[in-house]
């Protein structure tokens, strides 16, 4: 059955979590019967640092503490007010989730950065990105595995029904790869990362996904390079924004992989944009079932195989408001009805 989930961040101004997080199942719930539906933990970045993605993240480090610098979250030596304060808005997210999702069984998404995209944006507390030194990203890793297994835990505390799928966001794993972030100082691009590293980076924190009794995707955004060392580190789902692969969603080498990963197992998360709207004919609902069920055809798949995909917006550079996000979901479950029947022809 063809699914509907969503990445996390809440648009708008809103800072009322419980409101937030009620709205967002509320939305949900209203979707066709037709279509399966993964709630997930709304996030809230605009009430603040320790709020956004990188600040709530790196507060799940295991005996890692961080806090906020001249250029944003570094590592530190000792927990302080930053990290305190990102602590707190994670229990005001789970304190909401355990309200808003009481009595709830089944399917719960919540998302956190991957830990290569961490590595990526997090300072050392003395130095370069934490990218920069290979046993400083290790340790990072493992961190995070551990931080992980915790959060898993503490949501299934909350929401004891819970089947939790934790989502790994890596829009920069491409990035990392390529070798063109540049230094601290600007004047140069720290070294690329191998494929076998990035593996061996991803092994550890879906592995503790995997002992916690969770499921795991791995977001990549537009980075369609991604979609082999996320597949061999052994994520259960992988994430692509399919309009920016190409055309029309088509691109023959993305989509290739995109099948090989398929035919061994590993789910697609397809992000859309959203829907085209017209004064006449409303949301082009079939234009975005195209962009996933087309080159699914073209590429060979069966079928059959679309209902095992799981559909999300894809994230907005900027915020918008609250109902357009609500009109989004709305418009998903149109979407996750059509290729619901695409399946079964």
């Amino acid at each position: 059955m063809t699914a509907v989930s969503g990445h996390g961040p809440w648009p708008g101004g809103e800072r009322d979590v419980l409101e937030a997080q009620q709205t967002a199942l509320g939305e949900l719930g209203e979707l066709p019967t037709g279509v399966e539906v993964v709630p997930f933990l709304t996030q809230l970045p605009q009430r603040g640092p320790g709020a956004d993605a990188l600040g709530r993240t790196a507060a799940r480090l295991a005996e890692m503490p961080v806090e906020l610098g001249p250029h944003g979250w570094k590592l530190t030596d000792r927990p302080g007010v930053d990290l305190r304060r990102a602590e707190a808005f994670w229990r005001e997210d789970l304190g909401a989730l355990a309200v808003a999702a009481h009595g709830h069984a089944g399917p719960l998404a919540v998302e956190m950065l991957g830990p290569w995209t961490l590595a990526a944006q997090l300072w050392s507390a003395r130095g370069d990105r934490v990218l920069a030194d290979t046993g400083a990203r290790a340790d990072l890793a493992l961190a995070l595995a551990e931080g992980v297994r915790t959060l898993v835990a503490e949501v299934v505390a909350q929401v004891p029904g819970a089947e939790v799928t934790v989502q790994l966001a890596e829009p920069l794993l491409g990035q990392v790869h390529a070798g063109v972030l540049p230094t601290f100082s600007g004047y140069s691009r720290l070294r690329a990362v191998a494929g076998p590293e990035i593996v061996a980076g991803l092994e550890p924190v879906l592995g503790a996904v995997r002992d916690a009794g969770a499921r795991s995707v791995v977001h990549l955004g537009a980075t369609w390079v991604g979609v082999p060392p996320v597949v061999l580190a052994g994520a259960d789902a992988l994430g692509l924004d399919l309009a920016d692969v190409g055309p029309g969603g088509w691109n023959e080498k993305a989509w290739e992989l995109l099948a090989r990963a398929t035919e061994r197992g590993t789910r697609l998360w397809a992000g859309l944009p959203p829907a085209q709207v017209s004064q006449c004919a409303g949301p082009a609902i079939g234009q975005l079932a195209d962009l996933v069920a087309v080159p699914w055809r073209r590429i060979g798949l069966p079928a059959a195989g679309l209902a095992d995909v799981t559909l999300l917006g894809a994230p907005r550079a900027e915020p918008g408001p609250t109902d357009l996000h609500r009109a989004e979901l709305a418009n998903l479950g149109r979407v996750a009805e059509s290729l619901a029947e695409k399946a079964q022809a």
